[in-house]
């Protein structure tokens, strides 16, 4: 049985509790392999990987400290075309009310409006992406939690 896919727009908000982050903003970006997480101050300590994350909107959250200690490093090619080696972690992600697994990029999105951006990887098999639309996920969380 093939499961259905869930409609999603061109932007949204989702949650990331493993990492303790509600609301953050989310870019749909089917031009990307892989998504990513708006993080500074990268590096690892004894085998630990550091990093900051960045998001002006949410003063509760920005420059909060996660520390892996499960991880990767892997070389992503930008939206520009040059490769980098960047820090992959897994972590969990809700949207439309539902958990999943996913796995980010640590990047430096400091020119970008989104701190966080949903590649294909992720979307496949799940989600259709409708353009003309924005924050689905969110809406129907803040319908919910409103009725």
């Amino acid at each position: 049985m093939v499961s259905e896919k869930k409609l999603i727009g061109k932007n949204d908000h989702a949650d990331f509790p493993k990492l303790g982050l509600e609301d953050i903003a989310i870019k749909i970006d089917t031009g990307a392999y892989t998504s990513s997480i708006h993080c500074y101050n990268i590096h690892i300590e004894n085998n630990v990987l550091y990093c900051n994350f960045l998001d002006p909107e949410h003063p509760q959250y920005n420059d909060k400290e996660f520390k892996f200690t499960q991880f990767e490093l892997k070389t992503i090619k930008s939206s520009n075309g040059i490769s980098q080696e960047r820090y992959l972690i897994k972590t969990n992600i809700t949207l439309f009310g539902k958990t999943h697994q996913i796995t980010l990029s640590l990047n430096n999105r400091q020119e970008m409006k989104f701190p966080v951006l949903l590649g294909r990887k992720f979307l496949n098999n799940k989600y259709l992406v409708d353009t003309q639309l924005e924050n689905l996920s969110y809406n129907l969380k803040n319908n919910l939690s409103n009725s």
